[in-house]
């Protein structure tokens, strides 16, 4: 049955009101069965009687629905050939067409099609792009220029490669030179238009993006036709950057316009330039030099320009990290005059900053914070002023320091009025100090020559940090940053008198005050020292843990609106790293520290939107099941079912992959080991295959299952939910995307169930894997099968071993062992990598030598075979890791999040060794093939000697012999 289109678009429009989405989204996955859906999205978004609005929700559900359904994980189409074709055929006419809100979706959905299909299954995109190109018609090149933009900035990450370069290649032969033609008219039109605002305006929206693509073509490598062309192309780049028409000046001093940006995108490709090509570019950067200082020494302290300021400081800064264009700052008067009127200028805090600070809290600290991607004044001011250090410390030190010393004056004249003074020093003084990289764990790690951070801490800084009254915020905010930037120069016992200073400020009742204590505070707790020793011990926290929690918790519940109690992740780090630290001492405030977690999860769960935030909650949360669970377990368990559950019935995507870690951690921590209701009535509804689509539920589904049947096998077994367990594992493992998970509940399987339970089902089982290793074989799929070959070969007295396994395999076709022997698990096996692994295959191996009677009567060459392999791991024996308490952090910067997998570190799951007790596989082996050697009557000696070739038989007979 055809869509049908008005009631498509009415559902569309639905789905973008909060009150209607849930049933509109369900809605439109029944409609998304039909034939030619996605072409009736296309439709839709080019048809104009449907309104603005259902028009847009078309073109997001386009862009999303590509993004699930365009090809599986091998890269064939998953929708019908048909309408790949069609929508290859109308999606660039039709995205020229629409408005620029709907041209972005369907710009993504684009970038998703070309990472797949261009350019060999798309080999005439570029043509098409080209043929669209025209001389005079701005509105038609912006679409084109979109497109162009859309695809070709999936370079800009990528790391260098024969395919990535041979794309480009593609690009450049047929785009290159329409491109620099199409720069020529577009100069020329913006000359013949210049009162002509409506004009301008179109065609400084297609400069904007012709600049974008000279960053997106060049971002590899730079294109020999620009190279050719670069006295014309700098010049032409110097031209605009340099442009001014009051026409194109916007009324809102916060927000830029057209010149603003298309501005900021030179200085940006410029950067990228004199970074990687400057024996290209080198000659003609004296002119841009020139004119970004012309622009910094003129430019206004509008919100508009900070971006514009921001970028000429990055370009100054990559400028400067070249030794020959450095020189041109290697001057003390010159220096000065750089401090004087472009560093101070953007170091200043302004009106805006301070209406932020007030108004936007939130806002301001996510700005300032060391390590932010924001591009501030003040951040691209300080990257400048550590890049001439680096250059001309001494240099730079004396000038900068005389000023640091005239604004701590100024402030000391009258310090009531004349706070900003301080706060300006502080801060060129922090910039000038830190040297190198500031990191995430350490802050600054290295200081400059001239720095004492202790001396300049106490003498103009504690006393803000100690008064009660009297004190700027902003200053006490300096303060706070300060120990927080500096926190690895400062000693020990310095930061016992400090840490409680720190602490005090958690009570302010300014939101930027108590978040920074809040920061340093957290960093604090996680800093060691070269000994890997916490520099605030865990007895300091804990003295003053149910304070912390109490106030900690105190503000994030302060306003209960989902949304404003989920704004400061900050806090809520806090709580976890309490929690971290102070381990089994929360047990006593359990129930208070429950009830907290429980209504910040009910209410979160209303409307999730921060992702950090949420990470932090549920981090939190594991430390909290981790280190109080086990004495408390039921209180737990029951304190948390409502909560979690209602978030699965809800079907709150964001939240359920934590959840399911959490209900394992929980089961894990159950001292009882056995498998009480609350986890006997999870089964069924984990089982339901709708919560095993979302794959981002997959890691932590089979982590709970797993869990569940260590400890429940019998009831699995009772309740003949063995089959649809099977039919899981067969799913996980039937894909590459899953198929870890898969083998990690097959294993789970294998070593909980008996043998004869398992019996009816080995032969599909390996049927399975047999299938995926003959015809889409992986080289993670391969090592997973030499491991779960390994601990089945290793298990011989639960009823396994090799024997074993060849008989499952005889089952499913006679003979096949042997070449799978020899042909993966043989070679295969020396490729792992992991020590347990390692081990597994060690004791699978001696095994086999030992006990198996396939080896020891049919396969005599495959028991030389194996004798060697055994030998070649133990040339480098594995040895176990040990037992760590310590919680390893991934740092949430470098972690995507989303509805998707994000692994809870605080409740990782430990590698369990099967085999504890064998601590030195070396003795184990050589006592091992000893004994059994003496049981059987020599009989293993009297194979070495016959089966082994002569320069191997002497190394095994040492571990005969030892």
């Amino acid at each position: 049955m055809a869509v049908d289109l008005p009631g498509l678009a009415q559902v569309l429009e639905a789905s973008l009101d909060p009150t209607q989405n849930k049933q509109a989204e369900i809605a439109i996955l029944h409609e998304e069965k039909r034939p030619n859906f996605s072409l009736s999205l296309l439709q839709i978004v080019a048809t104009h009687t449907y309104g603005p609005t259902a028009r847009l929700a078309s073109a997001l559900y386009f862009k999303n629905y590509i993004k699930r359904n365009w090809t599986d994980e091998d890269g064939n189409h998953k929708i019908p050939q048909n309408e790949v074709t069609a929508i290859k055929r109308e999606l660039i006419g039709l995205m020229i067409s629409v408005p620029p809100n709907i041209q972005y979706q369907l710009g993504d959905a684009i970038g998703v099609i070309a990472d797949s299909d261009f350019w060999e299954r798309w080999d005439s995109l570029v043509d098409d792009l080209v043929s669209r190109l025209t001389p005079n018609n701005p509105t038609t090149n912006n679409g084109v220029l979109q497109v162009a933009h859309s695809i070709f900035k999936r370079w800009r990450p990528l790391y260098r490669s024969d395919p990535l370069f041979t794309e480009i290649n593609h690009v450049l032969s047929k785009f290159g030179n329409p491109f620099l033609s199409l720069v020529q008219s577009t100069d020329a039109l913006i000359d013949q238009n210049q009162s002509n605002k409506t004009m301008l305006l179109q065609l400084f929206a297609t400069l904007n993006l012709i600049v974008k693509l000279f960053y997106d073509l060049s971002v590899q490598d730079l294109p020999p036709v620009f190279e050719d062309s670069l006295p014309a192309v700098t010049s032409l780049l110097h031209k605009y950057l340099t442009y001014e028409n009051n026409l194109l000046q916007t009324d809102d001093d916060s927000d830029a316009g057209p010149l603003e940006h298309v501005k900021s995108d030179i200085f940006e490709v410029l950067e990228l330039w004199i970074k990687k090509y400057e024996d290209a570019v080198g000659v003609h950067v004296g002119q841009f030099i020139s004119s970004s200082w012309n622009l910094l020494t003129t430019v206004g302290p509008q919100g508009k320009n900070d971006i514009l300021v921001s970028k000429a400081l990055q370009f100054l800064t990559a400028v400067t990290s070249s030794t020959e264009h450095a020189q041109a700052f290697n001057d003390e008067s010159t220096v000065s005059q750089v401090v004087e009127r472009v560093i101070l200028p953007n170091l200043t805090l302004r009106d805006s900053d301070m209406e932020l600070f007030e108004d936007e809290p939130i806002e301001f600290i996510r700005r300032d914070l060391e390590g932010s991607d924001s591009d501030t004044r003040r951040r691209a001011a300080t990257d400048f002023l550590r890049q001439l250090m680096a250059k001309f410390e001494g240099m730079v030190s004396t000038v900068v320091l005389r000023y640091i010393d005239h604004y701590l004056s100024d402030y000391s004249q009258n310090p009531a009025s004349n706070w900003k003074s301080k706060d300006t020093a502080v801060y060129l003084y922090s910039s000038i100090a830190a040297r190198g990289t500031i990191t995430a764990s350490q802050g600054v790690t290295s200081v400059n020559n001239f720095a004492n951070v202790i001396e300049f801490f106490q003498n103009n800084i504690a006393g803000d940090l100690v008064s009660d009254t009297g004190v700027e915020p902003i200053l006490q905010v300096d303060a706070i940053k300060y120990l927080y930037m500096f926190r690895s120069q400062i000693t020990a016992g310095q930061w016992q008198d400090a840490f409680p200073l720190v602490v005090k400020h958690l009570g302010s009742s300014d939101y930027v005050v108590y978040t920074y204590a809040a920061i340093a505070l957290e960093r604090i707790m996680a800093l060691t020292n070269a000994s890997k020793q916490p520099v605030i011990g865990r007895a300091t926290v804990e003295t003053l843990s149910a304070q912390l929690l109490r106030h900690l918790f105190g503000l994030i519940e302060k306003d209960p609106e989902p949304a404003k109690l989920q704004e400061n992740e900050f806090l809520m780090r806090c709580v976890m790293r309490v929690l971290i630290v102070i381990k089994e001492a929360v047990v006593p405030i359990v129930d208070e520290i429950l009830t907290h977690f429980v209504k910040i999860t009910q209410i979160s769960s209303q409307n999730p939107s921060n992702p950090r935030f949420c990470y932090y909650l549920f981090e939190a949360l594991g430390a909290f099941i981790r280190f109080s669970a086990p004495s408390q377990p039921d209180k737990l368990e029951n304190g948390l079912y409502i909560s979690f559950i209602a978030a699965i019935q809800d079907d709150v995507q964001e939240f359920i992959p934590y959840i399911f870690q959490l209900f394992a951690a929980l089961l894990e921590a159950n001292p009882s080991g056995s498998l009480s209701d609350y986890y006997k009535n999870l089964i069924p509804p984990i089982l339901t295959p709708t919560l095993w689509a979302p794959k981002g539920n997959v890691p932590a589904l089979v982590r709970l299952l797993s869990s569940i049947i260590s400890r429940g096998s019998s009831v699995i077994a009772q309740s003949n939910q063995m089959e649809t367990i099977l039919g899981i594992f067969q799913n996980l493992a039937s894909t590459k995307t899953n198929e870890t998970y898969g083998f990690e509940l097959l294993e789970s399987i294998v070593a909980n169930f008996s043998p004869s339970m398992l019996e009816q089902y080995y032969p599909t089982i390996l049927n399975v894997l047999l299938n995926r290793l003959q015809h889409t074989k992986t080289e993670p799929f391969a090592s997973r099968f030499v491991r779960l070959y390994h601990f089945i070969s290793a298990k011989d007295d639960k009823g396994l071993g090799a024997d074993f396994f060849i008989r499952k395999l005889d089952q499913v076709q006679d003979g096949l062992f042997v070449p799978l022997y020899l042909n993966i698990i043989l070679p295969d096996t020396q490729k792992l990598l992991r020590p347990l692994d390692r081990k597994t295959a060690v004791i699978s191996f001696t095994k086999t030598l030992t006990n198996s009677v396939a080896f020891a009567e049919k396969y005599k060459k495959g028991w030389a075979y194996t004798c060697e392999a055994l030998l070649k791991l133990l040339e480098n024996p594995p040895i176990p890791a040990a037992t760590e308490d310590t919680i390893v952090e991934q740092d949430p910067d470098d972690m995507s999040f989303g509805v998707g997998f994000t692994q809870l570190t605080t409740i990782k799951r430990p590698i369990r060794d099967q085999w504890p007790e064998i601590t030195d596989v070396k003795r184990w082996v050589s006592e091992y093939v000893r004994a059994t050697d003496a049981r059987q009557n020599g009989k293993i000696g009297s194979f070495a000697q016959d089966r082994l070739p002569a320069e191997v038989a002497p190394v095994f007979a040492t571990y005969m012999q030892r």
